[in-house]
C-alpha cells in the first residue's frame, strides 16, 4: 500500500503565508515524480507545481509563478508547497500525486499521477 497525506491547510487572509506538506509512507513507491494539484469548488482539478524525482526540476502554473515554491525531501519521503503572497483565488483543496517510474521527468495532468492523497483545505479571505 501506497499513502500519501497532506498537511498544513487553513484559514488565511490575503497576502499571508502557507507551508503545506506531503508525506509519503507504505510501501515504497520507486523514482517518483510529484506534484501539486487544486480543485476549487465547482471546478476541475488543476495543477499547482510539478517536481521531479530529484527536485532539481520544477514547473509551474502561471497562476501561482513567482509566489509558491514546490520542494522534497526524499530522506524524509516529505514533500513541500511553500505558498506566499496568497489570494483569495488561491482557495482550493490542495492535493498532492505521485507517480513512480518517472526518470527524470515531470508531469502536469492529473491523468500523469498513480497516487493521490485526500487533500487538504486552503482558505483565503479577502
Amino acid at each position: 500500500q501506497v499513502q500519501l497525506v497532506e498537511s498544513g491547510g487553513g484559514l488565511v487572509q490575503a497576502g499571508d503565508s502557507l507551508r503545506l506538506s506531503c508525506a509519503a509512507s507504505g510501501r515504497t513507491v520507486i523514482q517518483p515524480a510529484m506534484g501539486w494539484f487544486r480543485q476549487a469548488s465547482g471546478k476541475e482539478r488543476e495543477l499547482v507545481a510539478a517536481i521531479n524525482f530529484s527536485g532539481r526540476t520544477t514547473y509551474y502554473s502561471n497562476s501561482v509563478k513567482g509566489r509558491f515554491t514546490i520542494s522534497r525531501d526524499n530522506a524524509l519521503n516529505q514533500m513541500y508547497l511553500q505558498m506566499n503572497s496568497l489570494k483569495p483565488e488561491d482557495t482550493a483543496i490542495y492535493y498532492c500525486a505521485a507517480r513512480p517510474y518517472s526518470s527524470n521527468l515531470y508531469y502536469t495532468a492529473p491523468s500523469d499521477y498513480d497516487y493521490w492523497g485526500q487533500g487538504t483545505q486552503v482558505t483565503v479571505s479577502s
